[in-house]
């Protein structure tokens, strides 16, 4: 959702943001934890019940994911380790946030608007977790992988968006929209990686017959060549003019 060109834009001002922490000798890495810890907080907030202020939190959050990737820029410390533990980290801060929301919700009076609204969180959490999945196993087949309808950033926003202005009021509609775009992205990057290796295998057919091609029109294969002369000639019961006869 979130193009190239406002990411671009994301980047240079985090860049800016973390001049200071850079300045103080903070690493990626520990900004990586601290983010964690920060979704630890907020998930803690959204349990018991402070859903407008749990939203800020997540906002908040999601914004100081950038700063690890600003630091490592700024500090020229990209790490493929680096890389690794963001996005692991990431990936349980998702999941915590989500916990929190169904911590909440479990404490409710029963109600059938309970039952589809947990029912809805889990669905949303676990189509959040199989977007990242999707990308991180294309990348693992070597295709890039960032299309998509519901990033990270694009998730993190329309959750605290719903819960900062709705609260509990939103939130089944906020759970319903991350859970059906997220789904909705997860198949959009299964198809897409369908295209990428059904185009490749074609790419390859067509090589393979390219070079078929070619072999069959080497010498010795075409016409007027000796081999194919000595089987003209021995169909016509002659030697061929251009074969020297073997010694016996």
């Amino acid at each position: 959702m979130f193009g190239p060109r406002i990411q671009k834009t994301a980047r240079r001002i985090a860049e800016m943001v973390v001049w200071p922490l850079a300045a103080i000798g903070m690493t990626p890495n520990m900004a990586t934890l601290i983010g964690l810890l920060l979704n630890v907080v907020t998930a803690a907030i959204l349990a018991t019940g402070s859903l407008r202020l749990g939203g800020v939190m997540l906002l908040f959050a999601g914004m100081f994911d950038m700063v690890d990737g600003a630091l490592a820029r700024v500090r020229n410390q990209k790490t493929t380790f680096g890389a690794f533990f963001d996005s692991t980290l990431d990936r349980w801060s998702e999941g915590i946030i989500i916990l929190g929301v169904i911590l909440y919700v479990n404490g409710l009076p029963p109600s059938t608007e309970k039952e589809w609204t947990m029912a809805l969180a889990y669905i949303a959490g676990l189509g959040s977790l199989m977007v990242s999945y999707a990308r991180a196993r294309a990348e693992g087949l070597g295709l890039e992988m960032k299309s998509g309808l519901m990033a990270r950033p694009e998730r993190v926003l329309v959750l605290a968006v719903g819960l900062i202005l709705g609260a509990e009021h939103w939130l089944i509609w906020t759970l319903l929209l991350l859970a059906v775009t997220s789904v909705f992205t997860s198949v959009q990057r299964i198809i897409a990686v369908w295209l990428k290796l059904s185009r490749s295998a074609q790419q390859a057919t067509a090589s393979d017959v390219s070079n078929a091609s070619d072999a069959a029109g080497a010498p010795g294969a075409a016409d007027g060549s000796p081999t194919r002369n000595a089987r003209n000639s021995r169909s016509n019961g002659r030697r061929p003019e251009n074969m020297v006869p073997h010694n016996r």
